[in-house]
């Protein structure tokens, strides 16, 4: 415990970890409870959205397979398009001011849904739009407040906070899936997104409590967008650990793309759960995000994060395969909400991880162009995936499609095993430990003989 008169003033809400090294404790940062309670919130009404959504289309909407592979496309496109224009402004601008108006925006998008499912003229071109312009907005989003973390906490935190946001995420997701559930059956699946709506006002709410301890200077910011994108996406691809990191995750995108594409669908058609069952599903996956974030530093630092990694996405490939083989009944939706859970433990401790390890590497200058980079190839794949998924279900059926998203997720398993990543025993800004003395030589040398 660092002695009051030890501390150095700061502004309200602000831990200068420039100015205060010592700066140790994550839990006191107010800038980063602001900014995880922000997202955190914005995250459960999107679960809350991710429930009433395919509802609204499936049920209300009696969308079909190629209509359901359509919005999912929607949804994803916008990150092919922008994540790397919006790398640039994240580096070009300050993130703040992107946070809470991209916020804003997306209230005011997501509220179309209820209004007009109230005057009578909700259709699947209204979803269509609504998806467009919501994924649209939440890659500007993401690129400033996932690389805003670095500007939030010291350099030695970035694990422990990263962690930390998982969690929180975690506990928002479950939270927003089973309220979600709730107020769909309550109020039904149209107004229910009207919750969605009051999230992104508070989460811009929090994100203007948020102050930022590290200022770049002007010099810093790319000036151009064309040369500053390529210097980003030169940089990842040079790495010879952000390099594979990213090819990894981008073909995991690319199966997990396949197989979200008709999760919901199956669970509201095939095993006829209804809200409620989908609801409990996605619920479970949210929890086992939780313990797998709050495990993961600790799993780290004993393990490595090259073997957190892969045992994550194993993991997350084994836990995907009862999904082939449910049938109908609470017995096969209480299998899949577990191995939901086991899998999203995994998929948390190897994101967290992933993540921590490309900040830490990351100079600060480019932390939204190399974030932005890997966003544009894992999401960017994302639309031809949902195409992807929708042809293999129209010639083949759904549970093809299925299965072919299953297989692919060893895809990067293997990568993984044959890079560099694999040997990572310590996170790259793990301090070193310092010399023993001459003293405790000895004494450890005494020791030894004994």
């Amino acid at each position: 415990m660092i002695s009051r008169s030890l501390r150095r003033p700061t502004p309200r809400g602000r831990c200068d970890t420039q100015a205060r090294p010592d700066c140790l404790s994550v839990r006191g940062n107010r800038s980063f409870r602001a900014y995880w309670a922000g997202e955190a919130t914005s995250l459960a009404g999107s679960s809350l959205h991710a429930v009433a959504l395919p509802v609204v289309a499936v049920l209300q909407l009696h969308a079909t397979p190629g209509q359901v592979s359509l919005l999912a496309a929607a949804v994803m496109t916008p990150a092919f398009v922008l994540a790397l224009p919006a790398g640039w402004v994240g580096d070009r601008y300050a993130k703040k001011p992107l946070m809470v108006g991209t916020d804003l925006a997306a209230a005011a998008v997501v509220a179309a849904v209820p209004v007009c499912w109230t005057v009578g003229a909700l259709a699947m071109p209204v979803l269509y739009i609504v998806a467009l312009l919501l994924g649209a907005l939440t890659v500007l989003h993401q690129a400033a407040s996932i690389a805003i973390v670095p500007e939030l906490v010291n350099r030695e935190q970035l694990p422990t906070a990263n962690a930390r946001t998982v969690a929180a995420f975690s506990v928002a997701d479950s939270a927003g899936a089973y309220g979600g559930t709730l107020v769909v059956a309550l109020a039904g699946a149209a107004r229910a997104l009207w919750l969605d709506c009051l999230s992104y006002l508070a989460s811009a709410w929090c994100a203007s409590r948020i102050r930022p301890a590290v200022q770049r200077p002007a010099e810093a910011r790319p000036a151009r967008m064309v040369s500053g994108i390529c210097e980003g996406v030169g940089y990842v691809m040079r790495h010879p650990l952000q390099r594979p990191l990213v090819l990894v995750l981008t073909l995991h995108a690319f199966a997990e793309g396949i197989v979200t594409t008709y999760v919901a669908y199956t669970l509201l058609t095939a095993l006829d759960s209804g809200a409620t069952g989908l609801g409990l599903v996605m619920g479970m996956s949210g929890v086992g995000g939780l313990a797998g974030a709050i495990a993961a530093p600790r799993l780290v630092r004993r393990f490595g994060p090259g073997r957190v990694l892969l045992v994550g996405l194993c993991g997350y490939a084994v836990c995907g395969i009862p999904l082939l083989f449910a049938r109908p009944g609470w017995m096969w939706l209480a299998v899949l909400a577990t191995a939901g859970a086991v899998r999203m433990a995994g998929a948390a401790a190897a994101g967290s991880t992933q993540r921590s390890i490309r900040q830490q590497l990351c100079p600060p200058h480019l932390q939204s162009r190399a974030q932005q980079t890997s966003v544009w190839l894992v999401s960017g794949l994302r639309p031809f995936a949902a195409l992807t998924a929708g042809g293999v279900a129209a010639v083949f059926g759904v549970w093809a499609t299925l299965l072919t998203g299953t297989v692919l997720y060893l895809v990067p398993v293997l990568l993984l095993w044959f890079s560099p990543v694999r040997d990572l025993a310590a996170m790259p800004g793990a301090p070193a430990r310092p010399p023993l003395s001459p003293q405790l030589t000895h004494l450890k040398d005494d020791r030894r003989v004994c």
